[in-house]
């Protein structure tokens, strides 16, 4: 049987691309999917150790912290001693629809190199023949940081943010009894929007790439830069300063490390530019 020839990417039609681009899309959707059933079959480990860990007393963030305020003789005064809320469903379907989507966003983080690997192969067409050897490096690094963020929005973010809301009341009339959709749309919000932050060197190396961003203008724009990470810092933790200093300081190391990979790039580019001249 003869072996089906791929096309050239040069002389393909946009509606050729289009549908390649739509196998693609398939192929991903399919991973996260699959991933999306395993995390559904496996309900117990999602919700009961990974989702409803951050609310139990011995989790290591707050072993963490209590071991922290004991060292700086603050006696017990960040330890966390039990839960000060409740969760409930209060909808008739509401905990099989948190089922559903809590699995689907599990796919999507555990599907995620694979998923990128899939934009890869889409664009790597486009790109020189000594770009397209640095696939690997580029998965792995995507794939690292973004797990990075992941493991950093579920282990500070998550805990600091229920920690603050969950003990929080306006009068001791009030309890503190969230919905059980509520609680997951913390964790998910916190987990997923961390791991895109630490995709910020990935995004700017692209952007140095094409030119629209320079070493030079990061360094012009460093204090508007730091405006937008508080900002950004109070958007997606407590309204305590320690929580937005705690979470700023990644996002701001990875500023810096965006500012050197920019830098690599031009340099690299110029000396692309310089031996094309000569020749």
């Amino acid at each position: 049987m003869a072996k089906k020839k791929t096309k050239d990417p040069q002389t393909m039609s946009f509606l050729d691309h289009l549908e390649e681009l739509r196998w693609h899309l398939i192929r991903a959707t399919t991973a996260v999917l699959i991933m999306g059933i395993i995390a559904f079959i496996a309900k117990g480990f999602i919700f009961d150790v990974l989702i409803f860990g951050p609310r139990n007393a011995d989790f290591p963030t707050y072993r963490g912290l209590c071991w922290l305020s004991q060292l700086s003789g603050m006696d017990n005064s960040l330890c966390f001693e039990q839960s000060p809320f409740s969760i409930q469903s209060r909808k008739v379907a509401g905990q099989f629809s948190v089922h559903i989507w809590t699995s689907i966003t599990a796919g999507f983080i555990a599907a995620f190199p694979f998923v990128l690997y899939e934009f890869w192969k889409f664009i790597a067409p486009a790109l020189y023949e000594n770009e397209r050897k640095y696939s690997k490096g580029f998965i792995f690094i995507s794939s690292l940081l973004f797990f990075l963020g992941v493991l950093f929005g579920y282990y500070v973010i998550t805990p600091l943010s229920l920690n603050f809301l969950g003990s929080y009341q306006v009068s001791e009339l009030v309890l503190n009894e969230f919905d059980v959709d509520d609680y997951i749309r913390l964790v998910r919000v916190s987990v997923i929007a961390c791991g895109l932050i630490f995709e910020l060197p990935i995004i700017m190396y692209f952007l140095a790439k094409v030119g629209l961003v320079t070493p030079e203008f990061l360094r012009k724009y460093r204090k508007f830069a730091l405006v937008i990470v508080l900002i950004l810092s109070a958007i997606i933790t407590p309204p305590d300063i320690v929580s937005q200093i705690i979470v700023a300081i990644p996002i701001l190391i990875l500023y810096e490390v965006s500012i050197l990979i920019s830098k690599i790039v031009v340099r690299n580019n110029n000396k692309k530019q310089k031996k094309v001249s000569v020749t």
